[in-house]
C-alpha cells in the first residue's frame, strides 16, 4: 500500500468513527418518524384513590371526595386547565368528536404545569346546598367545590324507571395553545352520575 492508500483508509475510518460517536445526537437534532403517539391522560378516582367506590347516592349538606388526575405524554411540558361543571341529564356534555366543550359555565378550575412523562393529581371535595324537593321535582341551588359555593339553580324530574333524580358533576381537560395564546378543549372529560336527595 502506498501513502495515498493509507490516507484514504485513515479518512474512511475517521469518518466512520465520527458518525458512530455523533449518532446519538442525530436523534435529538433530526426528528425520525415512528415516534410514540403524543397524548394527555385524564382520569377520575374514587375517595379511596381507586377506580371504585365513586359517590353516587348523594345528599344535601354532605361532603364527598374524588381524585382527578392528568398524565402528560406530549413530548414537552404542558400547561393544563381542568374545568369543573354541573348538569342535569338534558343539559349539554362536551362533544369530543367535534372538539367542543360543554356550553355550561365553569364552576371551578385548576391550572397547572406538567412535565413530559409526569402526572398531576388533586383531591376534589364537593357538596350540595339549598336543595329543594317538591314531589318528584328536585332543584339544586348551590354546588360547593373545595369549599367555594357556586349558585347553579339546576333542576331535574325524578326518573321513575331508575328511581331517582340524576345530575352529573364532570371535569373537562383543557391545554394551553401557544399559537392562539389561550386554552383549548383537549377532547377529554370525565364525570360522576349522582342520584340526589334533599336530606
Amino acid at each position: 500500500m502506498n501513502l495515498d492508500d493509507y490516507r484514504a483508509l485513515f479518512l474512511v475510518v475517521t469518518l466512520g468513527l465520527a458518525l458512530i460517536v455523533a449518532s446519538p445526537l442525530f436523534g435529538v437534532i433530526v426528528p425520525f418518524g415512528g415516534g410514540s403517539e403524543r397524548f394527555s391522560e385524564f382520569w377520575l378516582l374514587g375517595p379511596s384513590h381507586m377506580a371504585e367506590g365513586y359517590p353516587f347516592n348523594v345528599t344535601a349538606g354532605e361532603e364527598y371526595r374524588v381524585f382527578v388526575g392528568v398524565g402528560n405524554h406530549m413530548g414537552g411540558s404542558e400547561y393544563y386547565m381542568v374545568s369543573v361543571k354541573f348538569r342535569n341529564s338534558s343539559q349539554s356534555l362536551p362533544d369530543i368528536t367535534g372538539s367542543e366543550p360543554s356550553s355550561l359555565p365553569t364552576l371551578y378550575e385548576y391550572r397547572f404545569f406538567v412535565g413530559d412523562g409526569e402526572v398531576w393529581e388533586m383531591p376534589v371535595t364537593f357538596g350540595f346546598e339549598d336543595v329543594v324537593v317538591e314531589g318528584d321535582f328536585l332543584v339544586v341551588g348551590d354546588v360547593t367545590v373545595d369549599g367555594v359555593v357556586f349558585p347553579v339553580d339546576v333542576s331535574a324530574v325524578g326518573d321513575v324507571e331508575r328511581g331517582g333524580c340524576f345530575f352529573q358533576l364532570f371535569f373537562e381537560l383543557w391545554r394551553y395553545d401557544v399559537m392562539s395564546e389561550s386554552f383549548r378543549f383537549d377532547d377529554r372529560f370525565v364525570g360522576l352520575w349522582l342520584n340526589m336527595t334533599g336530606s
